[in-house]
């Protein structure tokens, strides 16, 4: 009996573990030691917990590491920092010490490197084109890298940090070089702006709502890097290593493009340092085209900051001395004092000019003047230059009046050589060719500097006289008054004082110029609000001599019995977004409110397409405007809040339908305020669509003219038409109309005989071409499907289906739901390519709907309508013969039992019998004409 019963096969079974184990076996994960860089790259890479990373900061923070020496270890860890740690950490570590650990730790060229490679990868990656199902938003990794690298580059410091730990932690002289060089290359050359601009162009458009970077703003990063070289030249590091890193970053800094910035920002924080020799320093170390431009830089920002251009008058008042016209000039000696190069320069500049600055500005001149003054040999040529220029035929041809006038403000006080250069041919020919020059204003400057010099050269019986008149005279001595100028050298800490007097001293110099201009009258001047009183000194006047006025029309506003309750504040139509959104929200000032909601729709129109104001605030419009209540009582409140509603669409139309047709199936909103909603929809895509009619005129914002009596509010409601009923069923009533009386004059065409025994009637071209319809661009076309259409049917199923009562399907709701999809069909056209997908959708949502049709005649007036809309849209009867043939004679034989089924009698009822019948006879038409095809894909039906 044991044969019978032989094993197949056998096999081990283990014994399984207990379902119940102690709890000493479960053991809590701590934080692993971490004392070197290869524990810190295993633990980062093992999906670390917070306590972890804090670990590895504290480590990587402290003496005995750093990040910038160019290894394969240190390359993983920054990798792993930016690619892992960043996207994980940064915002759970916002505002808090190991977000500036972190931060600290890529202050170098290793990490700032692999944050350039990062956000390009990103970025490129944004911009692909992703197929369905591989939408990747990497918005949110952009904004954490340049959260970063703001925290690395927004102290002053940074270069000098980054310098430091170079010469602290390289191992030779080579490789610190590299690694410096390495760091100039990514902050100098406009690597990193140019990248952060394209990643803030990226969130932009994913409107992404956040504050850009400084670093994306040209300015404002070549001040920053300025400043970063004033902090280096102010370091005490002197060494000949430190200078020519120094001297590395100002010559890359000149490719950024920001040369007057950069400079600007220097030169202020050099002064504010009093640091001036070592800025000397450092431009005696650059190369010589370098050393031009920052010379040039810096003349133009005194000139910029220091001496603000005003209009110089030309009044006989000795020309004031002035302390900032001294420190400025000791600056530029500073700069230039051995430097036989850039004294050439100056001459350059005063004689040529390449600074526009210098054109109009006279302090500016007296300044450079005063540090060539210095260097006699300079000094010469740069008056020789300037003899030469100023009586060049050439140059008085051809250069501005303005420039002229600028060399015409040189004076010396060498005699002998000024007497030599007042007999020289060029001084000579020069006045005859200023003489005989067509321009008055040309001549005149040579007969001023002319007589100035001759007066400082020649005796009084041979010096030049012009007989002058009017205001040339005085100005003339005003040019003379220019020889006896003589600015010495000051304190730089003078220029310092004058940048916080510079508006105070131009109001000071304008108060002179005006108590010079003034004869007769004494002008007396009040603290506070400025109040100018004019009194006379002749008493001789009389009542005589005043001109009496009509009396003005009378204030409206005055008609009040009670002054006291006369409002003089009224508010101003706001002009920006920002007004608009604080004046709708500001239901408690009634004016301000009115203003805001009556020109909401105007405003939005025009700035729709004009920088980002209102692409900014969109949603936030859309809320405000849809959830607005009548609480006020306004008149044509329903009307102005959906011109505005139409203007937020209209602006940016594929984003905003989306969240309309989301915001009307979600949301705590009225009735009327879905309906609004649906108006939006419906209308927006009809103007969209380049659709107008009379039914959409009143929705337009209106032009302003003048205004007309009217009857009292009251009444004038009850004698007009109310215009803020539903605008969707009025324009679907009148599309219908349209449609149907189409059908009837086809009909009694049919009637009245063969239409070849008709007389035709010939036009002439001019007439045809009056009446032919021209082509007009449909930009919902390309929208409608995946903006407009399936986002509000998608979600009628859903929540349809989800409950049986749903107010979606309530006589309320579905009747103008349905009315607006039918506009929405008919408006994107019989070319649109989702029309197929459209019509098969729409088709079975109002077949879905016949059982509540039948029931209620405003639904059911809304379903037939929706059937002979996607009769009339679908041009192409042969594919919907085709593929929808079953709907076709399904919703022939429903149309024809509910025409047989309605009563007669009341108006309603007939014009659903009428919109019944013009379905039955599209649908009879295309199953006549097609319907031996259909047959075949009928046969089980």
């Amino acid at each position: 009996m044991a044969d019978f019963l032989t094993p197949v096969s056998t096999k081990k079974v283990k014994a399984p573990k207990p379902l119940l184990q102690e709890s000493h076996n479960l053991s809590i994960q701590h934080a692993p030691n971490i004392t070197s860089a290869a524990s810190t790259l295993e633990a980062l890479k093992n999906e670390p917990s917070a306590d972890t990373v804090i670990e590895a900061l504290k480590y990587m923070t402290s003496d005995g590491f750093n990040l910038l020496l160019p290894d394969s270890l240190n390359a993983s860890i920054a990798h792993q920092l930016v690619n892992d740690t960043i996207p994980h950490y940064w915002r759970p570590f916002a505002g808090s010490r190991d977000q500036r650990n972190l931060a600290k730790i890529l202050q170098n060229s290793i990490g700032i490197g692999h944050l350039i490679t990062r956000l390009r990868s990103l970025i490129a990656d944004s911009r692909q084109k992703q197929g369905p199902g591989e939408a990747r938003d990497s918005s949110e990794h952009i904004e954490d890298l340049l959260g970063i690298l703001d925290t690395i580059l927004e102290d002053d410091e940074t270069s000098s940090i980054v310098l430091k730990n170079v010469h602290l932690h390289g191992k030779n002289d080579m490789q610190k070089k590299l690694i410096w060089r390495e760091y100039v290359a990514q902050i100098a050359s406009g690597r990193i702006v140019s990248l952060v601009a394209e990643a803030e162009d990226v969130l932009k458009n994913k409107q992404v709502s956040r504050t850009a970077s400084w670093v994306a703003e040209g300015k404002t990063y070549a001040a920053w890097l300025g400043r970063n070289i004033a902090v280096l030249l102010s370091d005490n590091d002197r060494s000949e290593a430190h200078l020519i890193a120094t001297v590395e970053l100002c010559s890359k800094a000149l490719t950024l493009g920001y040369t007057d910035d950069i400079t600007g920002s220097l030169t202020f924080t050099i002064l504010s340092s009093n640091n001036t020799a070592r800025l000397a320093d450092l431009m005696c170390r650059l190369k010589t085209f370098e050393q031009r431009k920052y010379l040039s830089a810096v003349v133009a920002f005194i000139a910029k900051q220091y001496f603000p251009s005003k209009i110089v008058q030309h009044e006989d008042i000795p020309v004031p001395s002035s302390k900032a016209v001294s420190g400025a000039a000791t600056l530029l000696y500073g700069l230039t004092t051995d430097n036989e190069l850039l004294k050439d320069h100056l001459v350059a500049l005063l004689t040529r000019s390449t600074v526009p600055s210098l054109d109009d500005s006279l302090a500016s001149r007296r300044s450079i003047i005063a540090a060539i003054a210095q260097d006699e040999d300079k000094l010469h040529n740069l008056l020789e230059n300037c003899i030469k220029m100023f009586g060049d035929s050439v140059f008085i041809k051809h250069t501005p009046v303005v420039q002229q006038e600028g060399n015409g403000y040189v004076h010396r006080t060498q005699p002998m050589f000024l007497t030599m250069m007042a007999k020289s041919s060029h001084h000579v020919n020069g006045m005859s060719n200023r003489i005989g020059a067509s321009s008055a204003r040309t001549r005149f400057l040579g007969i001023a500097v002319g007589v100035a010099i001759s007066k400082m050269v020649d005796k009084p019986e041979l010096q030049f006289k012009f007989e002058l008149e009017g205001a040339e005279v005085i100005e003339a001595k005003w040019y003379e008054r220019l020889t006896h100028v003589y600015d010495r050298l000051g304190n730089v800490s003078d220029l310092k004082a004058a940048e916080t007097g510079v508006v105070r001293g131009k109001r000071t110099q304008q108060k002179g110029i005006a108590a010079v201009q003034v004869t007769k009258l004494s002008i007396t001047e009040v603290q506070g609000p400025r109040v100018l009183e004019v009194l006379s000194d002749s008493e001789e006047d009389d009542d005589k001599d005043l001109m009496a006025y009509e009396k003005p029309d009378s204030d409206l506003e005055d008609d009040d019995d009670d002054p006291a309750i006369v409002s003089r504040n009224k508010p101003t139509a706001p002009v920006y977004i920002r007004d608009l959104i604080v004046g709708l929200r500001d239901e408690d000032n009634y004016d301000r409110h009115t203003l805001a909601l009556s020109t909401a729709a105007s405003l939005i129109r025009r700035k729709a397409n004009f920088g980002t104001e209102v692409v900014d605030h969109l949603d936030e419009l859309a809320t405000i405007l849809t959830g607005l209540q009548d609480n006020l009582e306004l008149e044509g409140f329903a009307q102005q809040r959906q011109q505005a509603l139409i203007a937020v669409l209209l602006a940016r139309p594929a984003q905003m339908a989306q969240w309309f047709a989301r915001s009307f199936f979600s949301g705590d909103y009225s009735f009327a305020q879905r309906i609004a909603m649906l108006t939006t929809l419906g209308l927006g895509a009809r103007e969209l669509a380049g659709i107008k009619d009379s039914s959409t005129k009143d929705l337009l914002p209106p032009v302003a003219s003048f205004p007309s009596k009217q009857l009292p509010p009251h009444l004038h409601k009850i004698y007009t038409e109310n215009k803020d009923a539903n605008l969707v069923m009025r324009i679907s009533s009148s599309m219908a109309r349209e449609m149907l009386s189409q059908l009837a004059s086809q009909a009694a065409d049919q009637l009245s005989g063969p239409n070849i025994l008709k007389v035709r009637t010939f036009s002439s071209r001019m007439e045809v071409e009056k009446k032919r319809q021209k082509p007009i661009p449909n930009a919902l076309a390309q929208i409608v499907a995946d903006n407009f259409f399936f986002p509000m049917t998608g979600r009628w199923w859903l929540q349809v289906r989800a409950s049986n009562d749903s107010i979606y399907a309530s006589t309320h709701l579905l009747p103008p739901f349905l009315q607006t999809l039918s506009l929405l069909l008919n408006a994107s056209g019989p070319s649109t390519l989702a029309l197929p997908q459209m019509t098969r959708e729409y088709w079975d949502l109002l077949l879905s709907v016949r059982g509540l049709a039948v029931k209620d005649k405003q639904i059911l007036n809304a379903v037939l309508f929706g059937f002979l809309m996607i009769l009339e849209t679908n041009e192409n009867k042969e594919r919907v013969a085709t593929e929808q043939g079953k709907e076709l004679l399904e919703t022939q034989a429903w149309v024809q039992m509910v025409f047989k089924d309605l009563g007669t009698g009341s108006e309603e009822d007939e014009r659903v019998r009428v919109l019944a019948a013009g379905v039955v006879v599209r649908c009879q038409e295309v199953v006549e004409k097609y319907q031996r095809r259909m047959a075949g894909a009928m046969v089980d039906y």
